[in-house]
């Protein structure tokens, strides 16, 4: 069927009722059309040929052109939808009604140089369209390079394969203009929770009807004894929206912590006026949770105004979870003060905070122990998440065996190698003696406190560790030279010979070795893997060296070798000082 035989508002209607339905611009459905006439037009004149479709947008006349383009001779290629100036200057010639539209400017090649106008030459009466986007209309005149030939060509028979073509064309069209409509809508509702319906399960993941689109509720983000029909009304946390080839992806979770802030906020009108805030949201998701607050208001208690009235609060958000229990603890600066209320409702002895490490060890009477640690270990894993530190739990027996140990292994220390008895040995583990060099770089009065300790004898005690500790530097430093360290790192200032025999043994031997470390490498640190803390042994961990002493160490020898300029990092210096005076 011809296109000119069909009904021509029928192309309006269509496009308008296509657009409605899937709530799109009308515009680009008729843009959908203009495309697939186009192509089916090409299919019957020749691909090579530069076949435009224009719809009229009040008629919904189609009309058909062919454009060629001028171009210099030595460069013509395609002679149906090129011309050379001479041609040009023919076809125009010969035209009945030719004119000429200047449109807009061209991009010139060169830089710097003048961009001259686009001419195209219309080779009939120009249409509405025509007349709309035309800048300035000339009379006839010679075409140049660059310059459109314009002409009409009868429409198309549309056979049932050309119509098939359209049809796809205008199809892909609507879905890509769809997909866009819908990734414009969702991409900044990401981290809200959002009402669905459920319309099957495939492969464990939940599809879910959001209005404007389908979304996934993937099995792993399903609470785990959940289950859903067809219809089924969901409450969802919005995930993740990524713009995929396929299509946006809109994925959904009710196991993300941020899905249980998110209710609290819509139950908590504090929450949700900024009065109390939430700090941190720890979940075991269908089982247990525990969620810390704090109140900027002295007088609205936090863990109150979340429970609400009778529970009020706190059940509406349990039923939504499926039953699951959760605990909301009072939010503190100081984080022994926080984990003790963390692990509530276990009853904590002490506390002793390794800051440096994130590491953090509780002590519990007996009957308490397996309070602390949960079920499963849940209470002590939801405490560990919720305050960010690597929790280890003993007993009031525990630790009393803990720091009996510690105190013998001291106590050898300073027998084997200050040959003292063992009462005099415990006399200096006593008054807080933890090494030799303590011994032998301490203040003379320090020993002088130590009960039949004189003058006389703190210089010896003193003489003896110090004897013993050149002894083993000398050790260290011939193993170290021994295992192939350079000279220019062992005059690296910062290192001692069991640092540097310790860095050989990691085959770091040269200062350019050294330089090329991380600072993880050298001072340890902590990594996430699978929600769980992993510790990574440092070189000189031991050594009690810290990540900044480690960097600071590490950015001297790449300036030593001239790898990095000083003047750079007195820059970084005023940029983290500078930071800082921000932050304070």
């Amino acid at each position: 069927m011809a296109i000119t035989s069909a009904n021509q508002l029928e192309l309006l209607q269509t496009a308008e009722a296509v657009a409605r339905e899937k709530m799109i611009d009308p515009g680009l459905v008729v843009e959908a059309m203009e495309e697939s006439l186009a192509r089916a037009a090409k299919s019957r004149y020749g691909a090579e040929m530069d076949i435009r479709v224009s719809i009229n947008r009040k008629t919904g006349r189609a009309t058909f052109t062919r454009v060629r383009t001028v171009v210099a001779e030595d460069i013509l290629e395609n002679y149906q939808s090129e011309f050379t100036p001479e041609q040009a200057a023919e076809t125009v010639k010969a035209s009945r009604t030719p004119i000429v539209v200047v449109k807009g400017m061209s991009v010139s090649e060169e830089e710097g140089a003048v961009s001259r106008p686009i001419r195209r030459f219309l080779m009939r009466v120009p249409t509405e369209a025509d007349n709309a986007a035309m800048q300035d209309v000339e009379q006839k005149t010679a075409p140049e390079i660059g310059d459109e030939i314009v002409d009409e060509v009868p429409p198309v028979e549309m056979g049932r394969i050309a119509a098939q073509s359209a049809k796809q064309v205008i199809l892909q069209k609507v879905r890509e203009a769809e997909r866009d409509r819908q990734y414009e809508e969702f991409k900044d509702r990401a981290g809200t929770i959002i009402n669905g319906q459920v319309k099957r399960e495939e492969y464990g993941n939940v599809i879910v009807d959001v209005g404007a689109g389908e979304a996934i509720l993937r099995r792993n983000e399903k609470i785990g004894r959940e289950s859903y029909r067809p219809n089924d009304r969901i409450r969802v946390y919005i995930k993740e929206v990524r713009r995929e080839q396929r299509g946006p992806q809109i994925f959904l979770s009710r196991t993300a912590p941020e899905f249980m802030a998110e209710l609290f906020k819509m139950e908590v009108p504090e929450i949700y006026d900024g009065i109390i805030e939430i700090k941190a949201v720890a979940r075991d998701p269908g089982s247990r949770a525990k969620i810390a607050v704090i109140s900027y208001d002295s007088s609205i208690d936090p863990v109150g105004a979340c429970v609400g009235m009778r529970g009020s609060r706190v059940q509406a958000v349990v039923n939504e979870l499926q039953g699951e229990k959760i605990d909301i603890i009072p939010w503190n600066e100081d984080q022994p003060t926080f984990l003790v209320n963390a692990l509530q409702p276990a009853e904590v002895t002490k506390v002793v905070l390794d800051e440096e490490a994130g590491k953090i060890e509780v002590v519990v009477p007996e009957e308490q122990l397996s309070l602390a640690i949960g079920r499963r270990g849940q209470n002590v894993r939801l405490a560990s998440q919720l305050t960010g530190l690597d929790i280890d739990i003993m007993t009031e027996a525990q630790e009393s065996q803990r720091r009996q140990a510690e105190f013998e292994l001291r106590t050898k220390l300073f027998m084997d190698n200050l040959d003292l008895d063992e009462f005099f040995a415990q006399l200096l583990v006593s008054e807080g003696f933890t090494n030799l060099e303590e011994v032998a770089y301490v203040e003379v009065d320090e020993l002088l406190v130590i009960d039949g300790v004189d003058e006389d004898t703190a210089k010896e005690l003193q003489a003896r560790a110090q004897d013993v500790l050149e002894a083993q530097n000398k050790a260290a430093l011939d193993a170290a030279r021994a295992l192939g360290v350079e000279d220019s790192l062992v005059e690296f200032e910062g290192l001692t010979p069991q640092m540097l025999e310790a860095l050989a043994k990691d085959d770091v031997k040269t200062l350019e070795d050294f330089a090329t470390c991380a600072d993880w490498e050298l001072a340890g640190g902590w990594t996430t893997e699978n929600g769980e803390r992993v510790k990574d042994d440092g070189t000189l961990e031991p050594f009690e060296v810290t990540l900044e002493e480690a960097q600071k160490m590490i950015m001297t020898a790449r300036v030593m070798l001239g790898w990095v300029d000083p003047s750079d990092l007195e820059g970084d210096a005023e940029d983290d000082e500078a930071s800082e005076e921000i932050e304070a």
